[in-house]
């Protein structure tokens, strides 16, 4: 990860779980690390990052020039970190679909990435050669629900994923002009307050401790390289995960 010391690297969600971590991981390989979310929290703001902006709801388009305001006073960003996220706890069924919260997962998920990007883009406050990382999830992959999920459920939070990998794909497609880099990264199974609904499987399923989910996607990140831009990448290992 040696390549992103001292590159200006913004996390969406960093106030807390994977963001949080990606946070901490960033700063100690010495890239400047910009952490955005709703409100701070005492675990970030101890951090002592280069630049925390808060009232930033990645679902509400008039936060965005806000957001490109505060960035101006520090300037473009060499990579930008979608990670902020939403999972609706109780397990959807046919039975107990909730409609709301499903589109709400979708708006987060995968809307509120492409609001952000497409700010800070259009602002000319995404670097030459920069990157955009897409942390989205295995639950996405359509290939793999027959394997993960033989009985389905959880409708909500797999359509917003999908929809989130569709999304990086045509921004991948449409920024790779631009010399910009657009990876989709499943970030592995992490004991998070998100993922908590699953405490029964955490060990079963191999979920790791944050940190190292973090470490794993930041090596991945580092990686990201133009020609591979558009890749939906599994940061367990590192392998591409079929749509």
């Amino acid at each position: 990860p040696s390549s992103l010391k001292d590159k200006r690297v913004l996390v969406t969600g960093a106030n807390r779980g994977i963001g949080l971590a990606l946070v901490k991981e960033l700063k100690s390989i010495g890239a400047v690390v910009i952490g955005t979310c709703r409100s701070s929290s005492k675990d970030l703001d101890d951090l002592d990052i280069a630049q925390i902006i808060t009232g930033v709801d990645v679902t509400d388009t008039s936060c965005m020039p806000a957001l490109v305001e505060a960035l101006k006073t520090t300037g473009p960003v060499d990579v930008v970190v979608n990670n902020a996220g939403y999972f609706y706890e109780p397990v959807e069924t046919i039975e107990t679909l909730n409609f709301e919260e499903e589109m709400k997962m979708i708006d987060i998920c995968a809307v509120g990435p492409l609001r952000v990007s497409a700010a800070i883009y259009n602002a000319g406050l995404v670097a030459p050669e920069g990157r955009i990382a897409m942390i989205t999830s295995q639950g996405g992959s359509i290939s793999w629900r027959d394997v993960q999920n033989p009985t389905g459920e959880d409708y909500g939070h797999h359509m917003s994923k999908a929809a989130a990998n569709m999304m990086g794909k045509l921004l991948s497609q449409e920024l790779k002009s631009k010399g910009i880099t657009v990876t989709m990264l499943h970030p592995g199974f992490n004991k998070t307050d998100m993922t908590k609904k699953y405490e029964h499987i955490w060990e079963i399923e191999g979920a790791v401790d944050v940190s190292v989910g973090a470490k794993r996607t930041v090596h991945e990140i580092a990686k990201m390289r133009l020609e591979d831009t558009g890749k939906f990448i599994n940061c367990e290992d590192g392998l591409e995960i079929p749509w």
